[in-house]
């Protein structure tokens, strides 16, 4: 079940709000619990039980952690903690990468590559859950008695499966003392309008045009210039709009979830891109594996090293093919010369300058990201990056596709910066009764957003399958 869809949006939410506000506030968190895992139930209701297993063991490892006094016992039981939830995580997602590759390495073993289906979100509630166990070994947050709250944060179905990820003290006292009002309700419904237009009216449209753009033959060098964009707005649309449903949603049962996305494509360099794209994993990547691999502390040659091993693991984490480690490798070895001496050169040049040569980087970054096994692997990334810049200008077909797309393809670059949200926020200040235009303006999004899910088929999440 997707966020934009139907059936989630006109029978499941409305079900849930309705019960969820009918309870008393103490029997809500279990309803919840059970409301999340008929939700992640739904497509394949045998892997709740996988996410069961995954609450239980690090409820217990927490529990035990938290009533030791002794510290190697303490770490023995993190560890294994830790071994489990990413044996699990390598175990569905990595295991046919793996038996694939050493069929083509060692052929005399006649090595059976292994498919397993992937669990949807695994990534994201995995990494969710061991925030919580080394947090508590660290002291950094108290000990989770209740397991329905715990489960409750593991299984949140706002943000499941495709994050943002939440790290447990973020939302600690939210699941125990959480105060439901009027006005985060509001603003949870405004949040979730903005998601879901972000995805239908934007993502969709875009990706339909880099499906067209990629298959388009002789398209010209242009053509191929316009499809990469296009996806790269699919992409950041597509992600930006489920964290934006994921947080809204969040608000209209009591949470507050902290921004994933802020207007990445404004960047005039990689590194204050990182800073606002996938905000969430960044700060996980940091807090769990840079820092406590020395970041920064111990000179310049190991934070190099560390910042090669956080990007090829932040690779890895979006899927199992070469082609996500070459793109992890890709940004990190950009961040490293950036922190060595490309930023103070890119500080003295103008702006726009810096911001051309961050969105170039970006772009070519979204064509290694994209070219994965699936789609063609490194022969096709290998027949695509000449086809932006040979091939001639732009062919008819191509030609005659990117003009029925241009008013949309314009409108999503004005949306990817600030310029929507000044303007909105000057209409606040300046219009009387804001709310009702602001409410008018919700309904005829939803009506509109409704109208294109029940015309068109083409409805992907991208990050569904990470």
């Amino acid at each position: 079940m997707v966020f934009s869809s139907l059936i989630f949006m006109f029978a499941f939410l409305p079900a849930v709000l309705l019960i969820y506000y009918i309870l008393p506030k103490k029997f809500r968190n279990i309803f919840l619990l059970i409301a999340d895992l008929f939700f992640y139930g739904w497509g394949e209701p045998i892997l709740v039980l996988l996410m069961i297993f995954s609450i239980v063991i690090n409820y217990a490892a927490g529990l035990l952690i938290g009533k030791t006094d002794d510290k190697k016992r303490k770490k023995a039981i993190l560890i294994i903690s830790v071994i489990i939830d990413l044996g699990m995580l390598a175990f569905f997602k990595y295991t046919g990468f793996i038996t694939e590759n050493l069929k083509i390495i060692l052929p005399f073993l006649n090595i059976k590559v292994l498919e397993i289906p992937l669990p949807i979100g695994i990534s994201f509630y995995t990494f969710q859950i061991m925030s919580y166990t080394i947090d508590v070994y660290r002291g950094d947050t108290e000990v989770q008695n209740n397991l329905i709250s715990f489960g409750t944060y593991v299984s949140l179905f706002p943000q499941l499966i495709a994050g943002p990820i939440v790290r447990y003290r973020d939302v600690d006292t939210q699941l125990s003392e959480r105060r439901e009002n009027l006005d985060q309700f509001a603003r949870g419904v405004r949040l979730f309008m903005l998601g879901l237009a972000k995805k239908v009216l934007f993502a969709n449209p875009m990706g339909l045009l880099w499906d067209t753009m990629r298959e388009t033959q002789g398209r010209g060098a242009i053509a191929s210039w316009i499809g990469i964009i296009a996806y790269s707005l699919q992409i950041y649309y597509d992600f930006s709009g489920y964290s934006d449903m994921a947080r809204g949603l969040g608000n209209m049962f009591g949470f507050e979830f902290l921004k994933n996305f802020d207007y990445p494509y404004i960047s005039k360099n990689i590194t204050e891109f990182w800073r606002r794209w996938h905000i969430s994993l960044g700060t996980w990547f940091r807090e769990y594996v840079y820092i406590p691999l020395g970041g920064n502390r111990k000179g310049k040659a190991r934070q190099i090293i560390n910042l090669l091993i956080v990007w090829m693991l932040t690779g890895f984490w979006h899927g199992a093919s070469w082609n996500f480690l070459l793109w992890g490798l890709y940004f990190g070895i950009i961040l490293i010369l950036e922190k060595l001496f490309l930023l103070k050169i890119l500080d003295k040049l103008p702006k726009f300058i810096s911001h051309i040569y961050a969105l170039v980087l970006i772009i070519f970054g979204w064509a290694l990201f994209y070219y994965s096994d699936d789609v063609g692997g490194f022969k096709a990334l290998a027949e695509f990056i000449p086809s932006l810049f040979t091939g001639g200008f732009i062919s008819d077909d191509a030609l005659h596709i990117s003009v029925s797309y241009l008013p949309m393809l314009a409108a999503g670059l004005i949306a990817s910066t600030p310029v929507i949200r000044k303007i909105y926020d000057k209409l606040k200040c300046k219009i009387n009764h804001f709310e009702i235009l602001e409410a008018a303006a919700i309904i005829i999004l939803l009506i509109i957003c409704t109208a294109s899910l029940v015309n068109n088929a083409y409805n992907p999440f991208i990050y569904f399958k990470f």
